[in-house]
């Protein structure tokens, strides 16, 4: 029987340890007795020499959680009109429509003062922090200066699109650049492309009923 050499032994291992998640190992035998081992076996002569391990089993818990009540009774128009004052406020000092502010709103945090996106976007309007810094606003998480740097924001950018809504929404969500770049369009990220119509669908809602 032949046998491995304690240096391949341990590439062996190593191999397997950092390739439990990668995948399967394969061996190639060189002329001269070299040994080539891979987890991207590409060429010929290689065999498999070490399958992965299987995929752990998720558990999953076979009844849901409740929702808490508060939850489910706190609708989104119940705290669109909690913030009602703060955004008509804005609203007036932006001369932007207070039902469109709260349509990026409703889209962008679900009226959540503490929202956090992946990107680094925070508060209600999720502004970036080089966005909060321009618009004088000292800490995201406060609502009504949120609420206000947001609105300042959004009526740059429809002043900057002729206040065409559409693509001015496209901004706040891609940026006034990636607007510019795409030759005043609604830029063809998946995000953007879903983002405009969701807030222009609340806007219509929002316009319907007293907040």
């Amino acid at each position: 029987m032949h046998l491995l050499p304690r240096s391949l032994l341990l590439t062996l291992l190593c191999l397997a340890m950092a390739g439990a998640h990668a995948g399967d190992i394969f061996l190639r035998q060189e002329e001269g007795q070299s040994t080539v081992l891979s987890n991207v076996p590409l060429g010929e002569g290689f065999s498999l020499l070490l399958a992965a391990p299987p995929e752990p089993v998720a558990l999953v818990s076979p009844t849901p959680l409740p929702v808490p009540v508060a939850l489910v009774k706190d609708t989104l128009m119940d705290r669109a009109r909690s913030y009602g004052r703060w955004v008509d406020e804005a609203a007036r000092h932006s001369n932007v429509d207070a039902r469109l502010l709260h349509a990026v709103i409703a889209t962008e945090s679900g009226y959540n003062p503490l929202a956090l996106s992946s990107k680094g976007a925070v508060g209600m309007m999720q502004l970036l922090p080089a966005t909060a810094r321009r618009y004088g606003v000292a800490d995201s998480r406060d609502a009504q200066q949120n609420i206000n740097g947001g609105a300042r924001y959004l009526a740059d950018l429809l002043r900057l699109f002729h206040n065409d809504t559409r693509l001015a929404l496209a901004a706040y969500n891609a940026g006034e650049n990636a607007v510019l770049r795409h030759g005043s369009k609604v830029p063809p990220y998946a995000e953007t492309q879903a983002y405009v119509p969701r807030v222009l669908d609340l806007f219509r809602r929002f316009s319907s009923v007293s907040l």
